[in-house]
């Protein structure tokens, strides 16, 4: 029997900086560059994701804010048997919204989109 797969990463590229509105959190501006967003799946963990890949969906968490806002590619997808804000605080990288998918988070991890720097690239 395989690992259960319970956590995920969107690995984000934003070519040019930008202000966007995730939600009720408000607007943010988000500089050029890499962003990781760790997230979770009781079930299903599949479905989650494809759901994140589509562009036409109803925006229900932050998550679809930042990845409906022009200018943003999901450009690569990662599966963990880790649990979610230990994967996330192993991203490293800096807080820039407060908040941000964590409004469950019992870990304190303030946020669970890391912004990692302009000198990363998707490329």
């Amino acid at each position: 029997m395989g690992t259960k797969l319970i956590s995920y990463q969107l690995w984000i590229a934003l070519r040019q900086p930008r202000t966007i509105t995730i939600g009720r959190l408000g607007e943010f501006n988000f500089p050029a560059g890499v962003y990781v967003y760790t997230g979770s799946a009781k079930s299903n963990i599949e479905a989650r994701i494809a759901r994140h890949c589509r562009r036409d969906k109803t925006l229900r968490w932050h998550i679809d804010y930042l990845l409906a806002a022009e200018g943003v590619e999901l450009f690569c997808v990662g599966r963990s048997a880790r649990g979610e804000c230990a994967l996330n605080r192993a991203a490293g990288g800096e807080v820039l919204v407060p908040g941000f998918g964590a409004s469950d988070c019992r870990k304190d991890c303030r946020s669970h989109l890391r912004y990692l720097g302009a000198k990363r690239t998707a490329d």
